[in-house]
């Protein structure tokens, strides 16, 4: 009196996994992907211009370093350092990496 019947009850379909995992996966794909074009590429980019920026400094371009120095560059002692004037004859050794803008000779100063 006091047990009540089971009922079966259907299994579900096995070959609905796949369409699952997909629905599933699909809203990390579609932000991966989104990322890469709005973030990732546009960074890459960013890095490639700097580093040509960086190799293609030269004797007597204006320079402005990390810490905000200005000077002018006097020799290129090897691939990562500069001699840089900020004075009339005070020279300075700055790393490549170091500077943040290339000014060149004839561009006006930006205010």
């Amino acid at each position: 009196m006091f047990i009540t019947e089971a009922f079966a009850q259907t299994a579900p379909v096995a070959g609905g996994g796949t369409a699952d995992i997909l629905m599933s996966i699909l809203p990390f794909l579609l932000i991966f992907v989104v990322m890469y074009f709005l973030i990732i590429r546009p960074q890459r980019a960013n890095m490639k211009r700097r580093e040509e920026l960086l190799k293609n400094i030269r004797r007597g371009d204006q320079v402005v370093t990390g810490g905000g120095i200005v000077g002018k560059v006097t020799k290129v002692v090897d691939d990562s350092e500069l001699e840089v004037e900020i004075a009339e004859g005070v020279k300075i050794r700055v790393l490549r990496g170091g500077v943040s803008e290339v000014r060149v000779k004839g561009e006006p100063v930006k205010e």
